[in-house]
């Protein structure tokens, strides 16, 4: 269901990532989308110029004072059929004033998380590739949903870079 799984919790110097107690902590690729639009910059949902976003790679990235990113999850998911998985920051980052915004993990759901990042604080905020960003909690079902996100032929399913909306 997790590829790279880390059957411990990491820490190491790290923010950490792996096996929680009732959970899974994530980690954060070095891949980024830096947004570089302005104030007057309409966002669309339904039509995003990928032109707002910065190609960024490396060992960590300055999210902007009051700004965001999107990033992706160093872990590859396939949720079984019975399963739900909910995200959520971690304390680290969250007392910094970073939200991570990722919506569900649908049952048959399988890819990279492509996660939006804010930075809700005055002052650039550092976050570092390869350490845990979310934690992320299953909720396991007795009976496997009737459509799954796969029968659904969701937009995002089997995502294997930071996707835009669609």
């Amino acid at each position: 269901m997790i590829k790279p799984f880390e059957p411990d919790q990491i820490k190491q110097g790290n923010i950490s990532y792996g096996l929680s107690s009732y959970g899974y902590d994530i980690r954060i690729a070095d891949e980024f989308k830096i947004f570089r639009g302005s104030r007057d910059t309409v966002l669309d949902p339904k039509n995003m110029n990928p032109d707002l976003f910065e190609d960024f790679q490396g060992e960590s990235c300055i999210i902007p004072a009051n700004s965001y990113i999107l990033a992706r999850s160093l872990e590859y998911f396939k949720i079984p059929r019975n399963v739900l998985v909910l995200c959520t920051g971690k304390s680290t980052y969250a007392r910094t004033g970073v939200v991570v915004n990722v919506t569900p993990l649908e049952p048959a759901w399988e890819g990279y998380i492509t996660m939006a990042i804010s930075n809700t604080s005055n002052c650039p905020v550092r976050l570092y590739a390869n350490e845990g960003i979310a934690q992320i909690v299953f909720f396991e079902s007795s009976d496997a949903c009737q459509i799954s996100y796969a029968d659904r032929k969701g937009s995002y399913q089997a995502q294997k870079t930071i996707t835009l909306p669609k």
